[in-house]
């Protein structure tokens, strides 16, 4: 074995590594960037998924015609060549999982609200347990017998893991009936209530007005009795409760607050305002006359500036129109009893 038998395989091994770096460097990135200027659906997935894999590629081939061109002793090349072809299977097995994961997530994020991490994680391990199996098959291990293994050790695993997939199953039923959603409202029976913002393969995830997050496991959830403020639609009717004193006119009452919530509408939930608000007279307290005004906002969180510009604008506008907002009053009668003084 002289050098000279080595000069062809350690060129072919330097130019593997310079078309990797040609390649990935220059021809990989231009063509990224015409690409993007051409804004072709799923060029980002695409070239994601890509990404580093060419540097990989040639520099394997690049090998592959070293080993073929090298003064070595048959059994290690063929023993390189193996290695070669599981790192060769391995990178493409990369890549589906990740067209697979990027493809998923883009055609989920179309169905408004459905959580992608729990989907795209599982169809990205599918697609590498099917790559591993493929790259088994192809170095000559037969795979019936793992396949038959993995078959009866999943019981054992299924019942050590019960919880773990409990919440699996859990993701998914929730997913599938779409009872909640990422950005849902959601208001567990137990108080706590925020946005959800994910659903993964153990839990969902649910941010707080006050950006605390809440993990709840999804096998609490799936049987959790709660309520989501933003189904069957984000809009919700906004009740408030309002009393008037017993002098009051009615009639006055209702156009001048009805009024005000119109006002309140066109700044909260101007699209809304064609279900104009409206007021129902219900009881005779003992203080006042009550009524209920109703009228709609985009979604539950808007409630909170609604009632508080609604409140704000009735004060003044009942004070402007004379109307009187009782408040308990108690009259108290002393009865004074005269005392008989007799003198003897």
């Amino acid at each position: 074995m002289t050098i000279m038998q080595w000069i062809l395989p350690i060129a072919f091994i330097l130019a593997g590594l310079l078309a990797g770096i040609i390649g990935e460097k220059l021809i990989f990135k231009k063509l990224k960037i015409f690409v993007a200027k051409q804004q072709i659906p799923g060029s980002e997935i695409i070239f994601h998924s890509l990404h580093r894999m060419t540097f990989i590629w040639f520099v394997v081939a690049g090998f592959f015609w070293a080993i073929l061109s090298s003064p070595l002793k048959p059994d290690i090349a063929n023993v390189l060549q193996k290695i070669l072809t599981i790192v060769l299977l391995y990178s493409v097995t990369l890549v589906l999982a990740r067209l697979t994961a990027g493809f998923v997530n883009l055609f989920i994020r179309r169905a408004e609200g459905v959580s992608t991490s729990l989907i795209s994680n599982l169809a990205k391990i599918a697609v590498f347990i099917l790559g591993t199996l493929i790259l088994l098959q192809t170095l000559g291990i037969q795979i019936t017998p793992i396949i038959t293994t993995l078959g009866i050790g999943g019981l054992a695993v299924g019942l050590a893991l019960q919880d773990t997939l409990a919440n699996l199953f859990s993701g998914f039923y929730l997913i599938v009936s779409k009872q909640v959603r990422t950005g849902d409202y959601v208001k567990l029976d137990g108080g706590h209530e925020g946005y959800v913002t994910d659903i993964n393969w153990r839990n969902t995830t649910m941010k707080e007005i006050s950006n605390n997050v809440i993990i709840v496991p999804n096998s609490k959830l799936a049987t959790a009795i709660f309520t989501n403020y933003h189904l069957p639609a984000k809009e919700i009717s906004l009740t408030i409760n309002v009393g008037v004193s017993y002098d009051s006119d009615l009639d006055l009452v209702e156009r001048v607050t009805v009024e005000v919530a119109k006002e309140v509408m066109a700044e909260v939930a101007l699209d809304l305002i064609a279900n104009e608000p409206y007021m129902r007279f219900h009881t005779f307290s003992d203080f006042s006359i009550d009524f209920t005004l109703y009228m709609r906002v985009n979604e539950y969180f808007e409630q909170r500036i609604a009632k508080h510009l609604f409140i704000k604008k009735l004060h003044k506008r009942y004070e402007q129109e004379g109307i009187q907002i009782p408040y308990p009053v108690s009259e108290v009668y002393v009865q004074k009893t005269g005392q008989k003084n007799s003198a003897r």
